[in-house]
This record gives C-alpha cells, structure tokens and sequence, in this order.
C-alpha cells in the first residue's frame, strides 16, 4: 500500500503560479510512474500530466501544455506540479496518483494508488 498526500493548492488570480506538491509513502518510489489528475464541479475527473519513475519522460494534456510542469525528487518520494499562468478553467481539486509500470497512462483507470486532493481555485 502507498499512501499520497498532496499540499501547495489554494486561491490564486488568473495569471499567477502555484507549486503542487504530492508526498509518497513507501520504499519504492522511483520505480512508480506518476501522474497528475484534476475534477472540477459536475465533471469527470481528468488527466493532466505524467512522469516516469526515473523523471526521464513526460506526457500533457493540451489544456496544460506549455504552462504546467510535472517533476519528481526520488531522494525525497516527493512529485510537484508546477502551474503557471493558471486560468480560471484551471480551478479543480488536484490529485496525484501512481501506478507500477512502464507507460504512462492519462486513464484513472491505470493508477493504483491516489492522494485525498487539494483545492486550487482561479479567479478573474
């Protein structure tokens, strides 16, 4: 079992930064591809980014791309998602997630394990 905790969410104006961080519970850490999802009210949870367990590959939703970065401390079990240039369509309650394996999936589906989430909210 590998527990997920995630911190850094909050209010922020259109434009601004925030810094996601997900801590991971376990001896095995690096060897865990991980990913970022997000729900906003009335919708379907949705993939936003993925990392492989060595922080050599990525993967982005095109709603993100350019303007959010995924990174990973393996020294500390520790996945950011850094966001810049956040948008109100941006406001979700973030999760991280992980999965043993290879590939990185945009499915919720393929993920085992997941974080309780943080609130990030946007406003004009």
């Amino acid at each position: 079992q590998v527990q997920l905790v995630e911190s850094g969410g909050g209010l922020v104006q259109a434009g601004g930064s925030l810094r996601l961080s997900c801590a991971a519970s376990g001896r095995t850490f690096s060897t865990y591809t991980m990913g970022w999802f997000r729900q906003a009210p009335g919708k379907e949870r949705n993939f936003v980014a993925a990392i492989s367990g060595s922080g050599g590959r990525t993967y982005y939703a095109d709603s993100v791309k350019g303007r959010f970065t995924i990174s990973r401390d393996n020294a500390k079990n520790t996945v950011f998602l850094q966001m810049n240039s956040l948008k109100p369509e941006d406001t979700a309650v973030y999760y991280c997630a992980a999965r043993q394996g290879t590939l990185l999936f945009v499915g919720t589906r393929r993920y085992d394990y997941w974080g309780q989430g943080t609130q990030v909210t946007v406003s004009s």
